[in-house]
């Protein structure tokens, strides 16, 4: 969940021209520009694998050379930012990403690094998102240990292994410790803004479903690992006010909430909502916990079919002149809305993922048609890549009152709300989920071109940058920020794809038939199953 404000812009006519090649350290080199693949390309999975790893390193030595440990590269400027309360955002991120792509020296680097990081301190004037703070640094340390202490054993530090490895494990209560405060409300559910060092809050009366409900994975698992009940039950009791939403009319449908609740009474006070920013990742964990642990969480299972069934049934959305697409709508009560995100774009993936565990072909069926529709930003723009926000409103459009907008829409089914890019993965992270489920190599396909256009428009000095136009040549400038979630799931999900298919950290592992021995967290990192 990264919330983005919905602001509709002027489009160009998109079009293609060529791009230098890339100068990575490694036989790395792309074609002339995005769209042209020649005959003579080494197409197998492997060499594409490598090009990625090449990818994932060379964003590594950008980030290492000027920002470390800080939270983010700014390659642009050859500096640092620290969104993320300086505790070293990126370094954290990457650690699983270089477990699984089997980097030793990264792997290294940011194991010492997380066992000198102090998460008391941070600056007293920044508040530390409870949201982002779990995904990022304790979801990626959570799952740096479980792989560590699992297939990748070997990768492991050489010198104190084991003891470098529970001094993670430490870290993570150290910083769950810190945040735990967020749940003493009245409801349980958090404060999402939190200023730990006089344990306070910004007194927002107000988080949302993916802020709150974004936070019981890791939480569980931490609980899990050190056999204490606390801090699974701190989370589980938050979600309690999700599962069963109040009042009623703030569920439109079943299964389907609204977008804020009220910390202190445990009341949703709205019904506009979609599988949007700000909502998209309550449903995700829903599933994930039940595939987590099915004899703990059998309840989360029940409301995800509750929301997937209800988004088939009410949601599906077709644009005027693009009826051969579906994308998911959102909504105002029941009232729909024809407009979505970059963020949505996880919603097919989503739906295969159920439609795999629970051996459900009406949700496989469903999602391929979401992956095929966020594939149809991609191809429209003039760099290959998505945009921020999309819409297929013809009301605002005919206000827009722009002849190229329109002429866009005609073809493609959408015009562009908010043209930039900032590094995000959702829509490949759902391409992977329909290779694991399919294997059609056409989404390898899919990958590797949205991989390819990703790293020719975004490259600039020794890193990746945010974009501000997908529909011009070259990205219309750097917003010189290269985000951490680059590393966490980007560069993961385009690795994995291309990857040793059989390998047991890969989802869907048995297909249908489920068998999985790892769960995502919404940052990608992997978590083993309890009791796998």
């Amino acid at each position: 969940m990264r919330v983005s404000t919905f602001a509709f812009a002027a489009l160009s006519i998109p079009h293609l021209s060529s791009a230098a090649a890339l100068n990575f350290p490694t036989t790395y080199r792309l074609p002339a520009s995005p769209s042209a693949y020649p005959s003579h390309e080494n197409t197998s999975s492997a060499y594409r694998a490598e090009q990625v790893k090449a990818a994932f390193k060379f964003a590594w030595d950008g980030y290492y050379k000027y920002a470390f440990p800080n939270d983010e590269l700014k390659p642009v400027t050859n500096s640092f930012s620290n969104s993320r309360n300086g505790w070293g955002a990126s370094a954290v991120d990457a650690l699983s990403t270089a477990i699984l792509m089997e980097l030793p020296e990264v792997v290294e680097q940011v194991v010492a690094h997380i066992q000198i990081v102090d998460y008391t301190k941070t600056d007293p004037n920044i508040p530390v998102s409870l949201f982002e703070t779990t995904i990022r640094y304790l979801g990626g340390m959570l799952s740096g240990y479980d792989l560590l202490k699992g297939p990748f054993a070997h990768l492991a530090p050489s010198v104190s292994g084991d003891e470098a490895l529970d001094k993670i494990l430490a870290q993570s209560k150290i910083l769950a410790d810190t945040l735990a405060y967020a749940f003493y409300t009245p409801s349980g559910l958090p404060y999402n803004n939190l200023y730990p060092l006089n344990r306070s809050t910004d007194n927002d009366p107000l988080n949302g479903p993916a802020g709150a409900g974004t936070l019981v994975l890791e939480w569980t698992r931490l609980s899990d690992l050190l056999d204490n009940p606390v801090y699974a039950a701190l989370a589980q009791r938050a979600q309690q006010n999700l599962l069963h939403p109040k009042p009623s009319w703030t569920e439109p449908w079943p299964g389907l909430v609204g977008s804020t609740v009220n910390v202190t009474s445990g009341l949703f006070t709205d019904a506009d909502g979609s599988w949007s920013g700000g909502v998209d990742s309550f449903y995700e964990y829903l599933l994930k916990l039940w595939i987590y642990d099915p004899k703990r969480f059998g309840e989360y299972r029940e409301r995800w079919i509750a929301a997937a069934d209800s988004t088939i049934a009410h949601l599906p959305s077709h644009p005027i002149s693009r009826p051969d697409i579906t994308w998911l709508a959102a909504y105002s009560g029941r009232n729909l809305l024809n407009q979505s995100q970059h963020l949505t774009c996880f919603d097919g993936g989503s739906f295969l993922l159920g439609g795999a565990t629970l051996n459900e072909q009406k949700y496989i069926d469903f999602g391929l048609e979401l992956v095929d529709g966020c594939h149809e930003t991609y191809t429209a723009t003039a760099t290959g890549i998505g945009p921020e926000i999309f819409a297929w409103n013809t009301t605002i459009l005919a206000q827009m009152n722009s002849t190229n907008t329109s002429i866009f829409f005609a073809e493609h089914g959408f015009f562009i709300a908010d043209s930039s890019y900032v590094l995000r993965p959702e829509v490949i992270e759902s391409y992977y989920h329909a290779y694991r489920v399919t294997k059609d190599p056409k989404y390898q396909d899919w990958t590797w071109q949205a991989f390819q256009s990703i790293v020719h428009t975004t490259k600039v000095n020794e890193g990746f940058s945010s974009i501000a136009n997908v529909n011009v040549v070259g990205g219309g400038g750097f917003a010189d920020m290269q985000e951490s979630f680059l590393f966490a799931e980007v560069l993961k999900y385009c690795f994995m794809i291309f990857a040793d298919q059989g390998a047991e950290w890969q989802v869907l592992d048995k297909g249908v038939k489920g068998g999985n021995k790892w769960v995502f967290n919404t940052e990608a990192h992997p978590v083993r199953v309890f009791g796998s």
